[in-house]
């Protein structure tokens, strides 16, 4: 029976009966009734309660303080005041949980390492409710671009024998404190995944077009504000498709994920746009509005080399391009969203299709104002030689990747895909400049709190 605040702020027609719960933002009282701000996490908007003095439950009215959870029955009026259509006047009103004076979610500003520390409570701000009602609202955009490209949804394992970067910055999964490999529960090493996309080459060679979508883990000492041990990535994976195809759909990916968010937020982007970037409205809007730029990475590099700009890191040709670099390409040589593709083959991972010349591979990167890098990509390498010559060289152990290798032996295509790291997606649409802010509960080293 409970109608939510979102629903009934929405209302086309006044109620005569309504029930409601939510969480008390605030309460001024009068001698012969109150006015309560109730919210119910279902929209940054609460809905102002009016409680008069004789009301069942209202003799509890005082223990109704900021935080306290609180059940409504009433009709749901026009509200002569500003700021909304609709109030409630309430008909009966029960304390459900109260809240002590330590409460530490008052009226009042708080910094985000401070809610970061109480991650448990800081949904219930408006700022951080509206994160989250966010990262809800592009996970099910996620899905339905793809659903509506007919792509098959796979979900890759978490637990992996296979290091997809080759980096080798990966959590080991283990029943033993110490001992042999083949002694432990799966009989040899494993480790949590750092990327599903093995695993989804596998589907994409027998369902054409798929996408994985979970949680990632990365065993790197970082301590940035774009850095996470847990995260999720979104993982298309195309077979008869090569490079071009690849940045086509990235592109059209975040374009239709900036547009749905500028769609249908429920008036959540306002507070960003407000208090955490008031650029943002403009800087969606014009991503939605333009096309994205193409150049090569050579060309990318001489682009930041010709500027005469000092970097922090230095730029010469081979280099592992930094978000100083990618976003003084977006924001100065190009003024809005850019693709770079084909970089040296020496920084990149040794399952990307080698180029002609001996010293680039098909990789991409999609890079926004802003953030820089935001999807990163590649043509397979779907010729078997090249591809076990390439494992060779990393040191690889063939006898782990032999399925791997197999998809190259047994009815070959070219393909390709790409990783979206979907918390800088929502850094991306949201403004919010630390990774730790967007993810429900992070996971960096030395925290693993709640």
């Amino acid at each position: 029976m409970r109608t939510s605040v979102k629903n009934l702020l929405k209302s086309a027609t006044a109620l005569d009966s309504v029930e409601l719960a939510g969480w008390v933002r605030t309460r001024r009282d009068s001698k012969d009734f109150s006015f309560m701000e109730l919210n119910d996490g279902s929209c940054l908007k609460g809905i102002q309660v009016i409680i008069d003095s004789g009301t069942p439950g209202s003799g509890e009215i005082g223990k109704m303080n900021t935080g306290a959870s609180v059940k409504v029955a009433g009709e749901l009026v026009e509200s002569p005041g500003k700021g909304q259509s609709w109030e409630v006047r309430a008909t009966e009103v029960e304390l459900m949980g109260g809240v002590p004076d330590d409460f530490p979610l008052q009226k009042k500003g708080h910094t985000p390492e401070f809610l970061r520390s109480i991650a448990h409570l800081r949904p219930r701000t408006n700022l951080y409710g509206a994160t989250f009602r966010m990262r809800s609202r592009l996970a099910y955009a996620v899905h339905r671009f793809f659903n509506e490209r007919d792509f098959t949804y796979v979900h890759t394992p978490v637990i992996t024998a296979s290091d997809c970067e080759g980096a080798g910055e990966m959590f080991q999964v283990t029943t033993n404190d110490a001992g042999k490999a083949e002694e432990d529960f799966f009989g040899k090493k494993s480790y949590l995944t750092v990327s599903g996309q093995l695993e989804a080459e596998t589907f994409a060679c027998a369902l054409s077009n798929v996408y994985t979508f979970g949680p990632t883990f990365r065993a790197e000492n970082s301590n940035t504000s774009r850095h996470a041990s847990e995260f999720w990535m979104i993982e298309p994976e195309m077979a008869f498709c090569n490079l071009e195809g690849d940045m086509d759909l990235a592109e059209e990916f975040i374009q239709f994920l900036v547009k749905d968010v500028l769609d249908n937020n429920e008036g959540d982007l306002e507070i960003f746009a407000k208090f955490v970037d008031k650029g943002l409205l403009q800087r969606l809007e014009r991503l939605v509005g333009g096309g994205f730029e193409r150049m090569s990475y050579t060309e990318a590099v001489e682009k930041l080399i010709g500027s005469g700009k000092s970097f922090d890191y230095p730029v010469e040709w081979g280099i592992n391009l930094q978000s100083e670099h990618e976003r003084y390409l977006c924001e100065e040589v190009v003024k809005g969203p850019l693709t770079v593709y084909n970089y040296p083959k020496s920084i990149k991972p040794f399952y990307m299709r080698a180029n002609d010349d001996g010293k680039t591979v098909t990789a991409m990167d999609v890079l926004v104002p802003g953030v820089g890098e935001i999807i990163g990509g590649s043509q397979r390498e779907e010729r078997y030689d090249l591809l076990k010559a390439e494992m060779e060289a990393n040191d690889l152990n063939l006898e782990n990747y032999g399925w791997y290798l197999d998809l190259r032996k047994y009815g070959t295509v070219p393909h390709a895909g790409f990783g979206a790291g979907f918390e800088r997606l929502l850094m991306y649409v949201t403004g919010m400049q630390n990774i730790r802010d967007v993810i429900p509960f992070s996971r960096t080293p030395g925290n693993c709190e709640f």
